[in-house]
């Protein structure tokens, strides 16, 4: 037996091993991805291929927690049922041998070339990493050919996450990395047959322009055009909080600007987060057949009390965010909920006209586990409003400081902890509640919170108040558990 095949049969058996723990867990998600067994973690591969999306992602079948990662593999038609496919890649080479790390995926001559971060530790720690290449015909076997970048001069072994596509002829990569004097950079690589690559330069960070000294670390970059700009998203790490901003671990966010594909270079604006909650990192996005740019991202942020979150117990820990397509308006990044997950509404929608003055009620039918609300017309002239879901979260709007905030109840040790944003008014939200987490959409999409909370399993009871006046129209759909069929 080889060391892929022995790899693969363990993490089978620890599936099997363990279905029925994870199975009896009351916070297992109804409709988001999660790992079968073990840790999830960044999205990787993300591509339309022949008609079908792949969703490849860091998987740790072994432990709720980080070591030698394999790419688990997820398949759909519609971005809304998922088929858990065979495990695409397994730490089997010496060059991947403490983890296939993240990465992405490129269709040429009707193959996925996916390219990942080959991971190699010695005994006494010390790192080395190459970017590598795996080719598949159909998606799920794929042929390794091993190192295709070599780490380039000027970095540290902390190079990785390479993000792939094709532009006026010439196929580029993004790779995320630290400089030798520990600054956060975006790297570029051109190749003209995607094997042979040279290293072009830092198209971002490094010392350099508006994200000289912008951290230690940048991962997971992708460079793609959005209507008339070019947007850079990468996830940096070691970034101060200032004020609301920047108030976890480490943070995902975004430049817009104009990369110039003939010089190499790239000239941007300041660096946005995506999300304002809790959970959301290393997102990734994909062009699909309709032209849409859909994004996914982690629902965690490492080294951010994963060991602490209550599925732990049931062998399993983290999940996907839902898929959002990405638009760009006034300059600034919109994130809306895909069309498709309409198909997960059970039933028709409870819908009520609420008119609030100085009062917390609840609403008939609006309660549950896994549900879409919607509120729209939003009018309320000063004071707050406020939406709570059982006893775990609540967002809660000022009309004085024109601030969204978004409440859970810590899994660590039980004390309310808050994220915030700044809105220019509040006129709608949109939320997808899920077990166990929350997505909330404000005002079309310009601001999102993204978390996982753990309400007690017996109150799903939703609130609303306000107070003063307060008018509204509120819908409500449950949603379908997908995951159990």
């Amino acid at each position: 037996m080889t060391k892929d095949e022995q790899l693969r049969k363990e993490a089978y058996e620890e599936i099997e091993k363990y279905s029925s723990v994870v199975e009896e867990d009351p916070y297992r998600l109804y409709y988001h991805l999660m790992p079968p067994v073990g840790l999830l973690n960044d999205p990787n591969g993300f591509i339309h291929f022949k008609g079908t999306y792949h969703l490849y992602y860091q998987w740790m079948p072994f432990k709720t927690g980080h070591g030698a990662k394999f790419w688990g593999h997820y398949s759909s038609k519609d971005l809304v049922h998922w088929t858990h496919e065979d495990i695409a890649l397994t730490p089997s080479e010496w060059f991947e041998k403490n983890g296939c790390y993240s990465g992405s995926a490129i269709e040429h001559d009707g193959k996925i070339h996916a390219y990942y971060t080959g991971n190699v530790k010695d005994e006494r720690g010390n790192r080395e990493s190459y970017q590598c290449l795996a080719i598949s015909e159909d998606s799920i076997h794929f042929d390794k050919k091993g190192p295709v970048v070599h780490l380039p001069d000027g970095f540290t072994p902390h190079f990785r996450d390479p993000k792939v596509w094709e532009q006026d002829g010439t196929y580029f990569m993004v790779v995320g990395a630290q400089t030798n004097d520990l600054k956060g950079a975006v790297a570029l690589m051109q190749s003209e047959d995607l094997t042979n690559w040279t290293y072009s330069g830092i198209l971002a960070g490094g010392g350099r322009g508006e994200l000289a000294d912008f951290g230690y670390m940048f991962e997971c970059p992708d460079l793609f055009e959005l209507g008339d700009r070019d947007i850079l998203i990468f996830s940096p790490q070691g970034i101060q909080e200032s004020g609301m901003n920047y108030q976890n671990v480490y943070q995902a966010g975004y430049v817009a600007g104009h990369f110039d594909s003939r010089a190499g270079s790239f000239e941007h604006g300041a660096f946005e987060e995506l999300d304002r909650g809790f959970d959301f990192y290393a997102p990734q996005t994909t062009l699909d057949d309709k032209g849409r740019r859909i994004l996914f991202a982690w629902m965690s942020v490492p080294d951010q009390d994963e060991q602490s979150h209550p599925t732990i117990e049931y062998k399993w820990l983290h999940g996907m965010t839902l898929p959002r397509e990405l638009k760009l308006l006034d300059g600034k990044l919109i994130q809306m909920p895909l069309e498709e997950l309409s198909q997960l509404r059970v039933g028709e929608a409870v819908e009520h006209r609420v008119k609030l003055e100085k009062e917390t009620r609840e609403l008939k039918g609006v309660n549950g586990k896994a549900f879409e609300l919607e509120i729209e017309d939003l009018a309320i002239s000063k004071g707050w409003f406020d939406l709570s879901i059982g006893d775990g979260a609540r967002i809660v709007y000022s009309t004085e400081k024109q601030i969204v905030t978004l409440e859970r109840k810590s899994y660590v040790d039980g004390v309310v902890e808050k994220r915030q944003c700044a809105v220019k008014g509040l006129d709608s939200l949109r939320m997808y509640v899920d077990t166990s987490s929350i997505e909330v959409f404000i005002n079309g999409g310009e601001e999102t919170f993204t978390s996982r909370f753990y309400p007690s399993p017996t109150n799903d009871n939703v609130r609303v108040g306000a107070s003063n006046q307060v008018g509204f129209t509120i819908r409500k759909w449950d949603l379908d558990n997908v995951n159990c069929k």
